[in-house]
């Protein structure tokens, strides 16, 4: 991004009104690069880069009074501490230091410092896929479902326990992914069809803007702080209500006078029967 801005091909002004637009570079022949600046983002590495220099100011002060005080001299064991502070805080690039044997001077590099945050909350998508088939506003949206993809690669390395694989046949292996991929499918059914019984928003409501942050409905927000479906009902994360079926059992029962048996299943709790219900209804709408 600072060599687009450098080369004037990203020019800053061309988010006065708009948070997304489409430039072209000559190092990128062949692909559209859409920037995108996200305010919030802008903000909130705004105040972490204050944060540190001021963090990084006050250590540096504290070490230039010990140098004032006689506690501490020679230029290798001031540069010594301050490399410390360095290691610490990260930003040495935002500082002029002058060190002697007697002495420390440090001041903030402003420009610097201002030509870095002009670039806060920006960032560059880049793509081959021709604008005819994809507009800009859907690269950031088809960028931004990159987190439905690690959110099923954490499901598959935790819950489905992925990995690790104790085979050791090609066979067996793709045996193995092969079950954890299906047992991801159905859980990713599972969990559209018990939408209401969890804490996932049932209907999202659709962004007019790509780049902001996605807004909660309000009957998710109702979900969130009272922890309760619409009917009232206890609100479970997936797992939870996973572990609410299991409770639910098959009993063999044998009656000894007569030899005979038959299987009984245990009374459904109320959400049993709903989550029952949902996946009923789920399989007979698809």
């Amino acid at each position: 991004m600072a060599r687009l801005a450098k080369q004037g091909e990203l020019q800053l002004s061309l988010f006065d009104e708009h948070n997304l637009a489409e430039i072209y570079s000559a190092d990128y022949r062949g692909e559209r690069l859409i920037v995108c600046r996200n305010p919030l983002v802008a903000a909130e590495r705004a105040r972490k880069r204050e944060d540190l220099l001021q963090a990084t100011e006050r250590a540096l002060q504290e070490i230039k009074s010990r140098v004032e005080g006689g506690t501490l001299s020679g230029a290798a064991q001031i540069g010594l501490a301050t490399g410390a502070v360095w290691n610490r805080w990260k930003v040495k690039k935002h500082f002029e230091v002058t060190i002697t044997d007697s002495s420390l001077r440090f001041q903030r590099k402003h420009s610097q410092i201002a030509a870095e945050a002009a670039l806060d909350g920006i960032y560059v998508l880049r793509t081959s896929v021709p604008e005819s088939e994809l507009q800009a506003a859907e690269v950031v949206r088809s960028y931004k479902q990159l987190k439905e993809v690690e959110r099923a690669f954490r499901t598959l390395k935790g819950p489905l326990e992925l990995r690790p694989i104790h085979h050791h046949l090609e066979h067996r292996v793709r045996a193995h992914v092969f079950l954890c991929m299906l047992a991801y499918y159905l859980a990713w059914h599972l969990r559209r069809a018990w939408k209401p019984l969890l804490f996932d928003d049932e209907q999202p409501t659709p962004a007019s803007d790509p780049v902001a942050k996605a807004t909660p409905s309000a009957a998710a927000k109702r979900k969130a702080q009272s922890k309760r479906t619409n009917d009232g009902a206890p609100c479970h994360s997936f797992q939870t209500l996973l572990a609410e079926l299991k409770t639910q059992t098959r009993n063999t029962i044998h009656l000894h006078s007569t030899g005979a048996s038959f299987d009984q299943l245990t009374q459904p709790t109320p959400t049993q029967a709903h989550a029952h219900e949902l996946v009923d209804g789920y399989v007979l709408g698809a």
